[in-house]
């Protein structure tokens, strides 16, 4: 069961937004809605600039070093701006919780959301499913969606390049001595 049909945009969005920041609020506000995002209101300079530093904070949660500390992080970020949830159907798209106020802007309506949805799936799938990726050379934040939680890397790319690294490293330990 889904509670919140939410989660995973938000969480994209989010990790997107960390590796690759909205420059402009068209940009911001063009990503949101590319997910599926309902919005309410523009996006305006001023929510680029608070989305910026709701993504400071958010880096944190991402490189916690221990379980303890990026809950500490998630509930610091849920009491500054997350709600007592509400049901609406605002959009038509079916009944779901909303942790913000109904006259919250955009930034505001992003970080409580965003905090809200990363609350309810680390606490469902495992708190180190949010990190960066495996690969030395590559600071990558994701999020591991997958069925048994067990993803090291990014994407493909990086998991494939890792592997040729490791298959060189050992053919070279292996490779006999002239």
């Amino acid at each position: 069961m889904h509670v919140n049909h939410y989660i995973e945009p938000l969480l994209r969005n989010v990790i997107d937004l960390v590796n690759q920041p909205a420059t402009t609020p068209g940009d911001l506000e063009r990503r949101w809605t590319g997910l599926g995002m309902p919005i309410h209101c523009r996006v305006t300079r001023a929510d680029l600039r608070q989305v910026g530093d709701f993504l400071a904070v958010w880096t944190d949660v991402v490189d916690a070093d221990t379980e303890e500390n990026r809950v500490f992080i998630l509930n610091q970020l849920l009491a500054r701006f997350a709600t007592s949830p509400s049901i609406t159907n605002h959009d038509g798209s079916g009944w779901h919780l909303h942790y913000r106020d109904a006259d919250a802007g955009f930034a505001a309506t992003l970080a409580g959301a965003t905090s809200a949805a990363a609350a309810h799936f680390l606490t469902k799938r495992g708190m180190l499913r949010i990190r960066r990726c495996a690969l030395d050379d590559c600071s990558t934040a994701f999020v591991d969606f997958t069925r048994p939680g067990t993803q090291k890397y990014c994407s493909h790319g990086c998991a494939n390049r890792d592997a040729v690294r490791r298959h060189r490293a050992g053919s070279a330990r292996s490779a006999p001595r002239r």
